[in-house]
């Protein structure tokens, strides 16, 4: 996209200025930023009143004081190398979407944070495919952001994204201690889907194993998350290539892995990366736009999105006090952290593994926003524990079924006590909404099963982040308080132990109440030594959830939308869910089907005199829900072409069988 060049801070596209001054490094983390060219979003192409879109690459170089109390949390801030000044540098890709004119924007800025230094916000709010670079229209998507006038920006934070493909990272300094690198042992967990002789650990590309021959390297096995592991014999296995910072290392197995099994490889590392100085990136570039003269003065509020991955980084974002900047000032005025539930993730510890997706190990005290007590250590903490009132943005918390049910999420402990027992209060400024009927991520429709036992959840939730989006925007600016929280509760019955669920007993389909719960990742022990509390939305009839923000498809459904899915057996492991993956189990089109396949539920002809009426239903549901502000006017009509799709896939009989 252009020569890199250094911008001036006269240009009107001018995200961060070049802070050339000596005096002024001593007070700024922002160091230096190198943007490609400004360039034109399709021409020059204006976006309603906010007008045309300029979009900008680069690099931004930072500078940050370890002693500042600030920065203190990053792990192993006091191992890094130091410039002459005693200050700790490192840069970070970072990408830029702004208006042309920025009296023009919103006078916003919503920060995308990378999902494995993918894009995510156009997909998610835009209706747009995944692009690194967005260049067509189609890649734009529907424009809703750029309509409502955002400034969006990405900022690399993980140190291990692959430098290709635009994916954004960061490169941050090693930890080091008398001259040498730190050493530690590394674990990590991985379930290959083939029986293949050689699994690649993407996961730890960064940190090859200090001697891959060294018999104190372990390799075990184990059936499920509370299986027992069992000792591979070292002679078995080997590294067959040790990997070498960015290819990954490469491990063999004397006839091959079993699919569906849980291995967990440990050896000896060194040269841990301060994974941390991601959360400093993040909040020292927002903190640059927001209070830096001549970096965009127009916007004068920050809001950050992260989804799942990222999701969970914003949670550990905000319990370590991050946003907060160096002078202690408020960085980001609204955050939403989305199908994270009350996890967190290894994105600030020694030999850390960002991308780390085996199931459960996300579950780490504290869940609640405010102060809790854990009785088995003791300790009394919370996720906003750490900030003042004055630097504590308003918070969306959104999560799909998929939180509530698999991988040990546990989104329920967002909003009870930690036993499970009782509603917990949720903050003023917070909300919690569950998305029900739907899975981690939306699936494009049609759903087919990949590597499932039934055909994806297809239920888009998106048109609910749209409009949550828009009441952020109002209650951080004008103070209109946003909609309520809908999420299940224990008060209600509408939150239940899940074996005390009545699931249907539907045809093909295993049985939700096999799924196992989690436990606490963050104490000692065999797994089934802390278990969590499991907890989950209550069904009705149809297996669909009662609770909750309920979109039209399950408003008014012609399936069943769980937040489970079992694994395919071709895969192996038929027993155990496929992580991240909800189910979609259409009706019988016709009572003599339903009859004749023992389904319990009502088909569509007994639901809906026709496909008028049915689509007829959808809008006033979805109008409903426009007046309650759970999903935008303008959207209504999405809504309902979507539905209308949906009719005719499934009275073409595409509803019989899980293909």
């Amino acid at each position: 996209m252009g020569t890199s060049r250094v911008l001036c801070p006269s240009r009107a596209m001018i995200i961060l200025t070049v802070l050339a001054s000596a005096a002024f490094l001593a007070n700024a983390e922002v160091a230096r930023v190198e943007l490609s060219a400004p360039v034109d979003v399709l021409g020059g192409k204006a976006f309603g009143s906010a007008g045309a879109y300029q979009k900008s690459s680069g690099k931004v170089y930072f500078s940050v004081d370890p002693l500042n109390s600030h920065n203190k949390p990053v792990v192993d801030i006091d191992k890094a190398p130091r410039d002459a000044n005693g200050r700790v540098t490192f840069s970070a890709d970072v990408y830029v979407l702004a208006p042309k004119d920025p009296a023009q924007g919103n006078g916003v800025a919503l920060f995308d944070v990378p999902n494995r230094g993918r894009k995510m916000t156009l997909q998610v709010f835009n209706h747009a495919p995944n692009t690194p670079d967005p260049s067509s229209a189609a890649e734009f998507g529907d424009g809703f952001l750029m309509q409502h006038g955002f400034t969006l920006v990405w900022v690399g934070w993980q140190f291990d994204t692959p430098k290709r493909g635009g994916l954004l990272g960061i490169d941050v300094p090693v930890a080091s201690e008398n001259g040498h690198p730190v050493a530690g042992r590394l674990t990590i967990s991985f379930t290959p889907n083939t029986a293949a002789p050689k699994s690649s650990l993407d996961d730890v590309r960064t940190y090859p194993p200090v001697d891959p021959a060294s018999s104190e390297n372990r390799l075990t096995v184990r059936k499920g998350q509370y299986g027992t592991p069992q000792i591979i014999p070292r002679g078995q296995w080997h590294f067959d290539s040790p990997g070498n910072g960015q290819d990954p290392p490469v491990v063999a197995l004397d006839g091959g892995f079993e699919p569906g099994m849980i291995y967990e490889l440990s050896y000896q590392a060194q040269g841990p990366v301060l994974a941390g100085l991601g959360f400093a990136a993040l909040r020292d570039v927002a903190s640059a736009i927001k209070y830096q003269h001549g970096a965009l003065g127009t916007v004068r509020y920050a809001y950050v999105f992260g989804l799942s991955q990222s999701g969970r980084f914003l949670r550990d974002f905000l319990y370590g006090g991050f946003n907060a900047d160096e002078q202690d000032r408020k960085v980001f005025d609204g955050a939403m952290p989305h199908i994270a539930a009350a996890a967190r993730g290894d994105y600030n510890g020694r030999f850390a593994q960002p991308n780390g997706q085996t199931p459960y190990t996300a579950s780490l005290f504290p869940f609640l926003d405010l102060p809790q007590r854990d009785p088995i250590t003791g300790k009394t903490d919370g996720l906003l524990s750490h900030m003042s009132r004055d630097t504590v943005p308003k918070i969306f918390y959104t999560d799909s079924s998929t939180e509530y049910w698999g991988g040990g999420r546990s989104a329920a402990l967002t909003h009870t006590t930690l036993d499970g027992r009782e509603d917990a209060k949720v903050p003023d400024n917070v909300r919690i909404y569950l998305l029900a009927g739907t899975q981690h991520a939306p699936v494009p429709f049609p759903p087919s099963a990949g590597t499932s036992q039934q055909r994806a959840n297809p239920n888009d939730y998106t048109w609910a982040l749209r409009a949550l989006l828009v009441s952020m925007d109002r209650w951080v600016r004008d103070g209109v308080a946003p909609p309520d929280s809908r999420h299940p509760s224990l008060a209600d019955h509408t939150l239940v132990p899940q074996k005390s669920l009545k699931f249907p007993a539907l045809p093909g389909v295993h049985s939700p109440l096999a799924i196992p719960g989690g436990y606490r990742a963050d104490l000692p022990g065999p797994p089934s030594a802390h278990p969590l509390p499991f907890l989950v939305p209550d069904v009705d009839a149809d297996g669909n959830e009662r609770s909750g923000i309920r979109l039209p498809d399950l408003a008014v459904p012609l399936a069943t939308y769980a937040g489970w899915n079992f694994r395919s057996p071709s895969i192996g492991a038929p027993d155990d869910i496929v992580p991240l993956t909800g189910s979609y189990i259409p009706f019988a089109l016709t009572k003599a089907e339903r009859e004749q396949n023992h389904d319990p539920r009502l088909s569509i002809e007994e639901r809906y005199a026709s496909r008028d009426k049915y689509l007829e239903l959808v809008k006033d549901a979805a109008s409903k829900l426009a007046q309650e502000r759970y999903v935008l006017s303008e959207d209504i009509a999405g809504i309902v072409d979507r539905a209308s799709a949906q009719w005719d896939y499934l009275a073409h009989g595409a509803a019989g069988g899980a293909k």
